[in-house]
This record gives C-alpha cells, sequence and structure tokens, in this order.
C-alpha cells in the first residue's frame, strides 16, 4: 500500500499485522484496542481480591465503547467446632488442637477471627482451685503458634467449694496474618491449673465455637 504524505512523495506503510492502517477490500482499517479482564484471584498475576468485567462492543460499532468494571472478590472462610473437646483428660499447659482449622488460599493479609465456648466444671473434690483455659493460633504450614494470638477464655477460683460448680464462658479475638502462599491455621486450647483440678464437663464447647478468616489486602 503507498500512501502519499502532505507534500505529495510517496510513504510506504509498514505491513505488521499491528500497523496503523492495513488495507481491505472496504477500504482503510485503523488500528482497535481488545480489552480483556482476568480470572479471580494480588494486585498483579491471579492472586486477586479485584475482579475486572469488560464488555465489549458490538462488532463494527462506531464509535466502539468498551464498558470496563470492577468488583470486590475477597476469599473467605468458616469452620464450626464439631464435636466437645475434653480438657479433663489432658495435662494442665499442654495445648489441644480444637480441630477447628481454615486454610488461607493464596498470598495476602487475612484477618483471622475465633469464638471460643468453654466450660470449666469443680466440686468439693477439687479443693481450693484456680483453673484457667486459653486459646491460640497455630499456624500448622510453618509449625509455630501465631504471635500475639494467646489468650485467656475463662478463669475461676474458689479457696473453699462446698458444692458442684459449672460455669461456662465465651472469648472473640482477631488477628491479621501475612502470608507467602497457602497456609493452614488451627485453633488451639489449654486448660492451666494454678491450683485443684477440674471435673467433667470442662472442656470447649460446640455452640458457637467457630474459625473463620477474610482476606482484606493482596
Amino acid at each position: 500500500m503507498v500512501v502519499r504524505s502532505g507534500s505529495g512523495s510517496a510513504a510506504t506503510v509498514d505491513p505488521a499485522a499491528c500497523n496503523a492502517l492495513s488495507e481491505s477490500a472496504a477500504g482503510l482499517l485503523v488500528p482497535s484496542v481488545a480489552l480483556q479482564g482476568i480470572a479471580p484471584g494480588g494486585a498483579v498475576g491471579t492472586d486477586r481480591s479485584v475482579d475486572v468485567d469488560v464488555t465489549a462492543p458490538a462488532a463494527g460499532a462506531c464509535p466502539a465503547n468498551w464498558q470496563v468494571g470492577a468488583r470486590l472478590t475477597p476469599v473467605f472462610g468458616e469452620t464450626l467446632l464439631a464435636a466437645f473437646v475434653d480438657l479433663v483428660a489432658t495435662p494442665s499447659g499442654a495445648w489441644v488442637d480444637s480441630t477447628m482449622s481454615v486454610v488461607l488460599p493464596e498470598a495476602g493479609v487475612y484477618e483471622v477471627t475465633a469464638t471460643l465456648h468453654t466450660v470449666i466444671a469443680t466440686n468439693p473434690s477439687s479443693g481450693s482451685y484456680n483453673i484457667a483455659i486459653a486459646g491460640r493460633l497455630f499456624n500448622v504450614t510453618n509449625g509455630n503458634a501465631v504471635g500475639g494470638s494467646q489468650y485467656t477464655i475463662q478463669q475461676n477460683a474458689d479457696n473453699n467449694p462446698g458444692s458442684f460448680m459449672s460455669d461456662s464462658d465465651m472469648g472473640t479475638f482477631h488477628r491479621f496474618i501475612t502470608t507467602a502462599g497457602s497456609t493452614t491455621i488451627r485453633a488451639e486450647v489449654m486448660r492451666l491449673d494454678s491450683s485443684g483440678s477440674p471435673v467433667s464437663t470442662t472442656g470447649l464447647q460446640t455452640a458457637n465455637s467457630r474459625l473463620g478468616f477474610k482476606k482484606v489486602s493482596d
């Protein structure tokens, strides 16, 4: 194809497919831009928390109007406690797997929340007692407790118990966890006896005990 410049001299057009102009039986074709969204999933790549939706114009539309939108699509999840976790038979000071765990599926920053519903029971045979139940988050993937996640859910004390006592309590805590990839987090509980010992039923109850997460940043 030959194009005349303003001075009248001939100028050739590079025939590369992506060039500004090409010749067809219907006339000159001008370049166009095709927009495309990417699948859900970081700021770059497929691990993103924003989905971009693109709607193309109809074939041959003039002008060619593209519609571009974005949606927040952070990953999230939750698990519930399926069965009572008995803490009477476990040694004081030993961490116990609550059986609740979640998988943070991709790199990013997550808010992880745990709600733990505990119960402590004693009777006169317990003697003078000071008993607590604590909870924490444990990173199963790297084999370490999550820093700053340990807290006391419940603590009961009596210097002269005269009858059977059963008392329950519930605590919720939040931690922000940054991951480089898929990471498994579980909730753990521990009974700690400063004095005395509990009786059945003492442990983690199913009602309202949960572990959840939501991604807050790529």
